[in-house]
């Protein structure tokens, strides 16, 4: 399973409703999360055929803003 994560600014549980139907549209996504605790607001995101287009341009569309945080390791 693909991961990715993102610095964003979903910062509380208001924002986190308002994009859950965004990220529920999305084709490959199996899995997310948001944790609102990091300064970066990370978005977590998995799925087999991870399209991270997709999930940035929901995001958008939802109105948060958005940004792959590169050098992140996942293990």
């Amino acid at each position: 399973m693909k991961k990715a994560v993102y610095k964003t600014n979903i910062n509380c549980g208001g924002c986190i409703a308002s994009v859950t139907p965004f990220l529920e549209k999305a084709q490959s996504v199996e899995k997310w999360s948001v944790d609102t605790e990091s300064k970066n607001k990370l978005l977590t995101v998995e799925g087999g055929a991870l399209n991270k287009e997709e999930v940035i341009g929901l995001v958008e569309s939802a109105g948060f803003e958005i940004k792959e945080k590169k050098g992140f390791l996942s293990f």
